[in-house]
């Protein structure tokens, strides 16, 4: 998932920006928020893997205890990934370095889409939460100057799929935009909308934070959840390793108890 950049900014009496931390500093706090993010998210797909090889019998895609799960998870990444471009766009962020990230998610969405058509081919994920976090990443950034006139759009957004349906947008070409009238049939999706919409907020709130408590965004991490701000850091490579390392650790432990996989 993207990163956040590596200091933060403040004001100075001349209007202009200066580093109020260090630069190479990370901010350890949204990167151990991102961290958990993953490490929910890896639990849930545990469940989903022992579900799926019969180890354990759970409805992870109708349960409200686990669909209300997901939908969290996804909120959580969205808002953490609006919140590192609000900082980004506070440390002037290079756009070369922008499009360089860019391209690593969307080549990792890409990546995604062709494991999950070899393993799932009747299901497989077109349009999942990487591929959002690509299309999305592209819009936040560059409405980084509409200012307050995102906060509204965000709740369009949020709203305008239960507003909005329509039969175009249920084929695996168009069902991204989000205004299907009934949910694919697929592993993963995240359509821009309604998520365009968390996202926002989460650049919105971050700006905000930078404006008027910085230290919430920037202050130290506290050493227990140090781990956490390590794997927020390698979220990316985290997300496309833990899926097959997990399959792989299930599916060893079915050849070992002689059960079909």
């Amino acid at each position: 998932m993207p990163r956040s950049e590596s200091h933060v900014t403040r004001s100075d009496s001349r209007g202009g920006t200066t580093a109020a931390r260090p630069p190479g500093h990370r901010f350890d706090r949204l990167d151990a928020l991102r961290g958990a993010a993953i490490v929910w998210m890896a639990l849930f797909h545990l469940v989903f893997d022992l579900n799926h090889f019969g180890f354990i019998e759970a409805n992870v895609r109708g349960d409200p205890l686990w669909t209300v799960q997901r939908t969290s998870i996804v909120t959580l990444f969205l808002l953490c990934a609006g919140a590192g471009q609000a900082v980004a766009g506070a440390n002037a962020q290079p756009l070369a370095r922008f499009w360089r990230r860019w391209a690593q998610v969307a080549g990792c969405a890409l990546l995604v889409t062709l494991g999950s058509w070899l393993m799932f081919p009747a299901s497989f994920i077109s349009f999942g939460v990487l591929h959002g976090i690509a299309v999305m990443l592209l819009i936040v950034r560059f409405s980084a100057g509409w200012g307050g006139w995102r906060l509204p759009l965000a709740m369009l957004a949020l709203v305008l799929p239960q507003l909005v349906q329509h039969p175009v947008f249920d084929t695996r070409w168009t069902n991204w935009v989000g205004l299907v009238t009934h949910l694919p049939i697929t592993e993963d999706y995240v359509p821009v909308l309604p998520w365009l919409g968390m996202m926002w907020l989460g650049a919105l709130a971050a700006e905000g934070l930078l404006r008027a408590h910085p230290a919430l965004l920037s202050g130290a991490l506290p050493r227990a959840f140090a781990p956490l701000a390590v794997l927020g850091r390698w979220s990316l490579s985290f997300y496309m390793l833990h899926q097959p390392v997990l399959i792989g650790l299930v599916m060893a432990l079915a050849w070992a108890l002689g059960r079909p996989v």
